[in-house]
C-alpha cells in the first residue's frame, strides 16, 4: 500500500512538474531586461593588455572577478567579436591596470571592442613594467597567464592565474561603472 501511495504521489509531482517546465523554460529575460537590473550593481573598471609581436592592445572590463587565493587567480569576460579577444588566446600573457578615480577618459579610450583598439599616442605608462603594457597612476596592477577559456552566450570567460600583483599609489580610489556612468568609491 505504501509502495502504491508514494508511486501516485510521485507520478502526480512528475506530472506536474512536466506540465509546468515549459512554461517556466519558455520565459526567458531578455537582454534589455537584464542590463536593466544588472546597471544597478557597480562594478570596477580594469583595462586588459596583451602585447603580440611587439603591437600593444588594450580593452576595458567591467567583468573583472577574483576566484581564487590558492592559487591566485582572476576571471573576466570578453565578447568574442572584440579584437582583444583572438589577441589574448595568442599571446596567453596579459596585464590588468585597475582604473582609478581620474582614469575616466582611459576607460572610454580603451573601451572599443574593435580596432582602432590598439591606439597607444599619449597613453601613460609604467615604465618599469614588464611584460604587456601597465596603465600609469592605476589603483593596482596584475601581470597574468590565461589557464582556462569557458565560452558563456556571445562572451568568453578567462580565467587567468595572477602571477603579480601590486597596489597603486597609497589612497588610490578605484573607478567603478554603476548606472551607465563612471564613479568614483
Amino acid at each position: 500500500m505504501r509502495c502504491t501511495l508514494v508511486s501516485r504521489v510521485w507520478h502526480r509531482v512528475g506530472t506536474a512538474s512536466a506540465v509546468l517546465a515549459p512554461r517556466i523554460i519558455a520565459r526567458v529575460v531578455s537582454g534589455d531586461e537584464l542590463r536593466a537590473v544588472m546597471r544597478r550593481v557597480p562594478a570596477g573598471v580594469a583595462v586588459v593588455s596583451v602585447d603580440v609581436g611587439g603591437q600593444p592592445a588594450g580593452l576595458t572590463v567591467a567583468s573583472l572577478v577574483s576566484l581564487s587565493l590558492e592559487p591566485p587567480l582572476v576571471g573576466f569576460a570578453i565578447r568574442r567579436d572584440a579584437a582583444l579577444h583572438e589577441l589574448l588566446r595568442e599571446s596567453g600573457e596579459l596585464a590588468v591596470s585597475i582604473l582609478a578615480a581620474g582614469q575616466e577618459h582611459l576607460a572610454q579610450h580603451f573601451a572599443r571592442g574593435v580596432p582602432p583598439i590598439a591606439l597607444w599616442e599619449r597613453i601613460p605608462l609604467r615604465e618599469s613594467a614588464e611584460g604587456p603594457p601597465q596603465l600609469a597612476a592605476a589603483a593596482g596592477w596584475l601581470r597574468c597567464r590565461v589557464s582556462h577559456e569557458l565560452e558563456t552566450g556571445d562572451h568568453t570567460f578567462f580565467v587567468a592565474v595572477v602571477e603579480s600583483a601590486e597596489p597603486g599609489p597609497a589612497g588610490a580610489r578605484p573607478l567603478v561603472f554603476h548606472d551607465q556612468a563612471y564613479a568614483a568609491l
